[in-house]
């Protein structure tokens, strides 16, 4: 069996290393720029090249090594009898987890304004928190999202959760659908962002929403750039409504030298660190779906295209 590495990354050797070690019997081919097709039924991708379902027409399966697909989707010449299956967890859920706690706690508990008062030499405890005061609503009930909000529900801060369909977690309040959207927005001081990108979340992050959370709001978004109206959330912030916001993902990456996100001191920048994909996990995954997919096994994170993950 050929399977053909695709992506843009500057270093693949470990991954197709590991490639070939779990799926010994494989051909594992890494994509080039020039070269002809490969005629390969398997594909294995990240961050692909974006002639890679123009060329390599006799894809029927493409393992993506992240979870989210978007730029899988976009992709010219992408048939409609081409299987997209994402990756689930590898590692990343406990990571947007500690992300998510970090940036909660920095805010709930005053620690980014003890950092400030330990640049001013000043002493000066600042009064306890009530949990009660900081609920917390997390967007995307998925693996990912279903996560953060079971780890924080841990700590005792309420939590809810909203999602396109049902979803039933220990512990945190369900919210679904468009009809239940804006109480789900206006019990949430805390918003945390862990939704997949599509047609449907694009923009989500406006300043219509994010007018309707808690007084002294805040943001943590670790989904995709794209979700965020950047310039929204500059006019939410000097309004006053929500008062910072610790964010992973950007619409352009790296975030440009002259943004004013650099600047803002409201503003807490990662470069899309909060989770990533592990690579034993991620490896053990994909060629253990592989080998089902081979025998003709149901598999599962096949992505629905109706609804972009």
């Amino acid at each position: 069996m050929k399977i053909l590495f695709a992506s843009t990354m500057s270093e693949p050797d470990v991954w197709m290393s590991m490639l070939r070690q779990a799926l010994p019997d494989a051909q594992i081919i890494e994509w080039q720029d020039d070269a002809p097709p490969t005629g390969a039924e398997v594909a294995v991708a990240w961050i692909p090249p974006d002639q890679l379902f123009e060329r390599e027409t006799d894809l029927r399966v493409v393992f993506n090594m992240g979870a989210g697909v978007d730029a899988l989707l976009k992709l010219p010449g992408l048939r409609d009898s081409t299987k997209i299956v994402r990756l689930e967890d590898a590692g990343m859920a406990v990571q947007m987890a500690e992300y998510a706690l970090h940036a909660l706690l920095r805010a709930s508990r005053s620690f980014a304004h003890y950092e400030q008062l330990q640049q001013q030499k000043t002493w000066s405890p600042q009064p306890d928190i009530r949990r009660s005061q900081w609920p917390v609503g997390v967007l995307g009930m998925g693996k990912m999202g279903s996560s953060v909000a079971s780890a924080i529900a841990a700590l005792d801060y309420p939590v809810a959760g909203w999602s396109r369909s049902p979803r039933e977690v220990p512990g945190v309040q369900s919210f679904h659908g468009s009809e239940q959207f804006s109480e789900f927005l206006g019990r949430t001081r805390v918003l945390i962002n862990t939704l997949p990108l599509t047609p449907e979340t694009h923009g989500v992050l406006n300043a219509r929403n994010l007018g309707q959370l808690r007084p002294d709001a805040y943001l943590i978004s670790m989904g995709r750039g794209e979700h965020l109206v950047e310039e929204d959330l500059i006019s939410v912030l000097d309004q006053g409504h929500l008062k910072g916001a610790t964010l992973d993902v950007f619409v352009q990456e790296p975030l440009p030298q002259d943004h004013p996100f650099w600047t803002d001191k409201r503003i807490t920048i990662t470069p899309h660190v909060a989770a990533a994909s592990l690579p034993e996990e991620t490896v053990e995954q994909i060629a253990g779906k592989i080998r089902q997919w081979q025998k003709g096994q149901e598999i599962s994170g096949v992505v629905s295209r109706d609804q972009g993950y």
